[in-house]
């Protein structure tokens, strides 16, 4: 073997012999000789220690923890063992997994090598907490592995020594030998020392760094918080969270969902990912998949990689994304839940003690200030409903004055009726906004609610008629929400009147989809055919005619026609739009 550069062998060298003696001296001369090598072996053992323990001292004050400082750490423990290459694997925290933090023999290979603990020769000294000593051939040892990307079987020799202070098994120290050699305890001590000494050290630099990231955490939470607290309205609050939650703390994707307490459903109101399928995700239900359950379970949930977990949904888009973990926190107020914050990074892990306990106080300062926005949107509809009900009265005059203009006059009771269910109609706008978002109300609501009410008081006697609605629940603002609804209400209507004249028995679906930048509104029947000579510009009645210009009015444009033997009216207007309100 060779010796090292900075360092003597630290093993014991022959001695010459003093010469020839006779008789019963002769022993006791070995024996001196034997004592005084040993001292000396001692003495260079413990002087070899001592420097490498104060160059390994040097190596931790003057650099900062990372793959520099260890790599010096393993080049000090090569040398001063004498042996041909060194490696230290750390344990990764919270998980059974060594990592390669340094290797004197193929440095590129840091951080891309991992073991599971008692997988081959290191990792069942690291598992068993006990020196491995291996003199040649380690491969024919039934514990040896080979580890993928590494040159383990050039090797014939081999050392393990586990990191481990104060009872904390921090990683192994490896030292390794290109021929055979059998290590003895004093080298197996020797390098014990060594490994004692770098794992204090390393654990109080994982502490220092564990108390320097905690204040770090802690202070984007107080500026995140500070941030949203600053903000009276909710869809900034949101914005603001999932903006910032993710750039301060370091997440690949900051998503927030809002209980929808009616349909018992989380839905997406917030995210900084700019993918507009994952802004699409459908709600979920609650006690459905993590986000689900944190909100019935009341406690921070956590996957290590998402896309691997059969309990989430969503993993498809997971994988397009580079999202790999993720914790799920539920938004409480006074031991209610309200919503979720989920935050994925894009790394396969464990999320730490402190990472969570900060998410945590970050979702209770996020909850009390949307519960506040909520409270301040109440409070400004309050003052604002006066307006809206004279906006909404200036429709309802309108569309009375233009059944007025009609040419074809009906009965009064005919007009009543149809000026009564108009004004329902924005009626239950009003009250699908008092009961959800306040300022905003999904479109497959307000079909479900006009639906339930053709069947319960519009339908004739004697008709039966199967109602269905189907799609995405796309939000909409109180000014579109209510044009929407008087032109499902038409529609609905003019589908009843026109398509089941003569008919007793069929169906009415209305569908909802987003097509591009496009939502998509249908309503279907399956009654009366639409005449061959039929005109849109001549033949349309009062109802028609209002879903055109209501339609024109939100940007969008109306269509009817015969598709497979159905009555089909279309309307479709832009999604921007229809987002925005």
């Amino acid at each position: 073997m060779r010796h090292g550069k900075d360092y003597k062998r630290i093993w014991p060298a022959r001695r010459k012999s003093l010469g020839p003696i006779r008789g019963p001296g002769r022993e006791r001369v070995r024996a001196l000789e034997e004592r005084l090598a040993d001292a000396e072996r001692q003495v260079r053992e413990k002087e070899a220690l001592a420097r490498a323990l104060e160059r390994i001292g040097r190596a931790l004050d003057q650099k900062r923890p990372g793959p520099e400082a260890l790599f010096e750490i393993a080049e000090i423990a090569r040398a001063v063992t004498d042996t041909d290459a060194a490696q230290i694997l750390l344990l990764e925290p919270g998980t059974k997994t060594l990592t390669l933090a340094a290797d004197t023999n193929e440095p590129e290979k840091v951080r891309r090598v991992s073991i599971k603990l008692g997988q081959g020769l290191t990792g069942w000294a690291a598992e068993h907490r006990r020196p491995v000593a291996i003199r040649r051939e380690p491969w024919n040892d039934p514990r040896f592995l080979d580890y993928p990307g590494l040159d383990e079987r050039s090797f014939q020799s081999l050392l393990c020594v586990p990191l481990i202070s104060n009872g904390e098994l921090l990683g192994v120290v490896n030292v390794r030998t290109r021929r055979p050699y059998g290590y003895t305890d004093s080298e197996a001590n020797v390098l014990s020392q060594i490994a004692e000494q770098v794992a204090r050290a390393i654990r109080h630099q994982s502490q220092v760094a564990s108390l320097k990231t905690e204040a770090a955490r802690y202070a984007a939470v107080s500026e995140v918080g500070g941030l949203i607290a600053g903000s009276p309205y909710l869809e900034e609050i949101l914005q603001l969270l999932v903006s910032f939650t993710a750039e301060r703390l370091n997440y690949k994707v900051v998503t927030v969902r809002l209980l929808d307490e009616a349909r018992q459903e989380l839905v997406i109101r917030a995210t900084q990912s700019k993918n507009l399928a994952y802004r699409r995700k459908r709600s979920i239900r609650v006690g459905e998949s993590f986000a689900g359950r944190a909100v019935v379970e009341k406690r921070i949930l956590t996957t290590a990689d998402v896309t691997k977990s059969p309990e989430y949904i969503g993993a498809d888009l997971a994988v397009e994304q580079g999202l790999r973990s993720m914790a799920s926190v539920p938004l409480l107020i006074r031991d209610k839940a309200i919503g979720v914050m989920t935050c994925y990074t894009d790394r396969v892990g464990e999320f730490s003690r402190v990472e969570l306990k900060a998410l945590e106080a970050l979702a209770k300062q996020a909850a009390v200030a949307i519960e506040h926005a909520k409270l301040q949107v109440r409070t400004t509809l309050m003052q604002e409903m006066h307006h809206r009900v004279k906006n909404n009265l200036q429709q309802i005059v309108s569309l009375l004055r233009l059944q007025q203009a009609e040419a074809r006059h009906e009965t009064l009771e005919e007009a009543l009726n149809d000026s009564l269910n108009r004004i329902l109609a924005i009626a239950r706008v009003h009250d699908l906004l008092s009961r959800e978002d306040l300022d905003r109300v999904g479109i497959r609501s307000v079909a479900e609610t006009l639906v339930q009410h053709q069947q319960q008081a519009l339908l004739p006697p004697g008709k039966q008629i199967a109602f269905s609605v189907e799609g995405d629940d796309v939000p909409l603002g109180m000014t579109q929400a209510t044009q929407v609804a008087l032109i499902l209400n038409e529609l609905l209507q003019n589908a009843v009147e026109h398509g089941f004249r003569t008919t007793e028995e069929g169906q009415v679906h209305v569908c909802i989809a987003v097509k591009g930048d496009e939502v998509c509104l249908w309503v279907s029947n399956s009654g009366e055919r639409i005449p061959a000579d039929f005109d849109m510009q001549l033949d349309s009645h009062l109802g028609l005619k209002i879903v055109r210009r209501l339609a024109e009015a939100i940007g969008g444009h109306f269509s009817l026609r015969t598709a497979y033997n159905w009555v089909v009216a279309e309307i479709r207007f832009p999604l921007e739009q229809a987002e925005e309100g």
